[in-house]
Formats: structure tokens, C-alpha cells, sequence
């Protein structure tokens, strides 16, 4: 003991330090999965919505890429929706999560390829005008959704797979719009077909990133309890 100095008092304090600086963390990862929850269930009924109104469009239409671009809402939603239930999860569920939503991006390019084969089996000139409007619509409700994602998409796997899917919507909706002007240009499906291969192509790459960070994730965390 210090002479002239008691230790008791600081004694006392440290436990009551170390839980406030433990709760203070607790508080911080609660505060984060609530942010988190609440820009999913934003970005997850915008894509419910536009995944109706783009389907209706795509039927009404004919076009090979609007039914891709409202195929591409719903794999959001659905991966939304999923990752709002991996917020509150450990890290091995939000990469587990990861990897089942790469399963879902894998599935909705393979039918985008399906579709894009019987357009070319049963060509026909879809309505660009349909196709145009509605693209525009989309690229205003998933460039919403972007920025809303921005600042969580380096936070954990299941947000940067979320941020990976939001993307992906900005580059489908341009796509369609183009394929709409080349469709109206040159009075052939052609463009449409092609950019409903384009964005298989796109889904299947996409896949295979989300997949491969998941699986990363998975590898480390086994190596890491072992």
C-alpha cells in the first residue's frame, strides 16, 4: 500500500467500470441491428411493390428483361427479408444466411437464361414504351434503396450481400431502360433478348461472390473453434 494513499475506494470502482464499459458495448451492437432492422424493412416492402408492378409490366409487355428486372425484386425481397432475420444472429447464421441467398441469386439467373431461351425459340417485339416507363420507375425505387444500404454495407457479411443484390438492381433497371431505346430503334426483340442475357450473366456472377464470401466466412469460423 502507497503510504497515505488507500486503495480501497479504486478497489470498490473497478467492477462497476468493467460491466458500464461491457453494457456500453452491448448497447452499441443493440443500437446497430436495430438501424440495420429498420433499413431492411424499408428497402424489403419497396421491392415487395416493385416486384408486382414490374411482373404486371413484364406480362403486359412481353419483355424478356422486365420479367428478369421483376424477378430480380423478388430475389430481393426474399433476401431481404432473410437478412432481416440474420441481424440479430451470430456471425456463422449471417453466413450461413449468405450462402442460402447465393442459392437464390444462382435460381433466378438459371430461369432468366430459361426465359431468354424461349424468346429466342418464340421471338416477338415487346411494348418498349412499357418497358421504358416502368425501368425509370424501378431505377428511382432501387436507387432509394441504395442509398438507404450505403452506410451498412461494409458492416458484415449479411449487409455487404445486401448491398451486393441493391447494386445489381441499379445496373438491371439501366439495362432495361437501354434495351427499351434499341427495342424502339430497331423495331426488333433483339435487344431485349440480349439484355435478358446480360443479366443472367450478372445474377450468376453475383452468386458466385455472395457464395464465396459466405463460404470464406464459414471456413474461418470453423478453423477459428477448432
Amino acid at each position: 500500500m502507497l503510504r497515505g494513499v488507500s486503495l480501497v475506494p479504486i478497489a470498490r470502482n473497478i467492477p462497476s467500470i468493467m460491466p458500464d464499459c461491457c453494457e456500453d458495448k452491448a448497447c452499441a451492437i443493440e443500437a446497430l441491428q436495430a438501424r440495420q432492422g429498420a433499413t431492411l424493412r424499408i428497402v424489403l416492402a419497396i421491392n415487395a411493390v416493385m416486384f408486382v408492378v414490374v411482373l404486371a409490366a413484364g406480362l403486359l409487355a412481353r419483355s424478356t428483361a422486365l420479367l428478369a428486372d421483376s424477378l430480380d425484386n423478388l430475389g430481393d425481397a426474399l433476401t431481404y427479408g432473410l437478412s432481416l432475420y440474420a441481424v440479430s444472429r451470430g456471425t456463422r447464421a449471417k453466413a450461413k444466411v449468405a450462402l442460402f441467398k447465393s442459392g437464390l441469386i444462382l435460381a433466378a439467373g438459371l430461369f432468366v437464361l430459361a426465359q431468354v431461351v424461349l424468346a429466342v425459340l418464340r421471338p416477338g417485339v415487346p411494348v418498349f414504351e412499357a418497358m421504358g416507363i416502368v425501368s425509370l420507375v424501378a431505377l428511382v425505387a432501387n436507387a432509394a434503396c441504395l442509398a438507404l444500404l450505403w452506410k451498412h454495407r461494409s458492416e458484415d457479411v449479411n449487409m455487404s450481400s445486401v448491398w451486393e443484390c441493391s447494386r445489381n438492381d441499379i445496373a438491371s433497371n439501366v439495362s432495361v431502360f437501354l434495351a427499351a431505346a434499341l427495342v424502339w430503334f430497331t423495331q426488333s426483340g433483339w435487344p431485349d433478348v440480349i439484355v435478358g442475357f446480360a443479366l443472367a450473366c450478372l445474377f450468376l456472377r453475383s452468386a458466385v461472390n455472395v457464395g464465396a464470401s459466405a463460404l470464406r466466412e464459414l471456413r474461418g469460423r470453423g478453423m477459428s473453434a477448432a
